[in-house]
């Protein structure tokens, strides 16, 4: 049986955990980041996670990590090695990943960003802007050449729907189901249109003049756990990617073999 490789990525809602042997996914899988918890608790959580999918520790003959939550890195890293034995790759500086990135700050870029394009770059030809709608919605472009030229950072759905229904007396919390209509009759179905329609809208506006500065058309891709269900509200041509962050830490992790 071929090598499984640990992919993990902290992201500041879910850690995303997945086995990976060759090109296919054996299984994936979501824990909440929880600043507070120790190396052993997650040890504990990737060991049950492992358990789940009938696969022992002793399965896993690699690791790659990427991280945009710095206190719970070192907790889920230590973690690991305890549970597996094995030190895991990081995706930071210093590391190859075939993108020649053109921001002021390149080790800024967050390194989910950074995993994200890659396997984008796996699937698709660029010029391409890759939309990222987790705890934060992302937008960013590589053009040919595999060019990071940057992009835009926008309150996410969720956290725009918190700070809604935290700073408003008489609005409840809502399920993100697809709303029926844009004018709503009752306050839930006014503020799921608001939210939902109002974030494809956003986003339709946004790639109109993204594209309009570069000159030139791109192909649309989406990612991110609201994806599914903000993407089908747009107008514009956009591709769905479930598992874009595993497949783009796959490649990095070839990538970083030393032959």
């Amino acid at each position: 049986m071929s090598a499984m490789l640990l992919a993990i990525d902290i992201g500041n809602t879910n850690i995303v955990i997945g086995g990976i042997r060759g090109e296919e996914i054996v299984f994936e899988a979501r824990i909440a980041t929880d600043r507070i918890k120790t190396s052993d608790q997650y040890g504990a959580e990737i060991k049950s996670m492992l358990n789940l999918f009938d696969l022992k520790p002793r399965d896993v003959d690699d690791c790659i990590i990427s991280s945009v939550v710095p206190p719970v890195f070192n907790s889920v890293r230590t973690g690991i090695v305890k549970v597996t034995g094995k030190a895991p790759l990081v995706v930071g500086p210093g590391i190859k990943t075939g993108l020649n990135i053109q921001m002021d700050a390149p080790s800024q870029v967050g390194s989910d960003r950074i995993v994200i394009a890659v396997a984008a770059l796996a699937e698709y030809e660029p010029p391409l802007t890759l939309l990222d709608l987790g705890t934060a919605t992302t937008i960013e472009v590589v053009d040919k050449g595999n060019t990071y030229l940057g992009g835009c950072i926008i309150p996410g759905v969720r956290i725009s729907l918190d700070a809604l229904t935290s700073r408003t007396a008489q609005l409840p919390g809502i399920r993100l189901d697809q709303p029926k209509k844009v004018i709503g009759k009752n306050t839930v179905d006014c503020m799921r249109s608001g939210i939902m329609y109002g974030t494809a809208a956003m986003l339709d506006g946004m790639l109109d003049r993204v594209e309009e500065e570069l000159g030139f058309s791109t192909t649309v891709v989406a990612t991110g756990g609201m994806a599914q269900f903000i993407v089908p509200l747009c107008r514009r041509e956009i591709q769905l990617e479930k598992d874009l962050l595993l497949k783009g830490l796959s490649i990095i992790y070839q990538k970083n073999q030393k032959r």
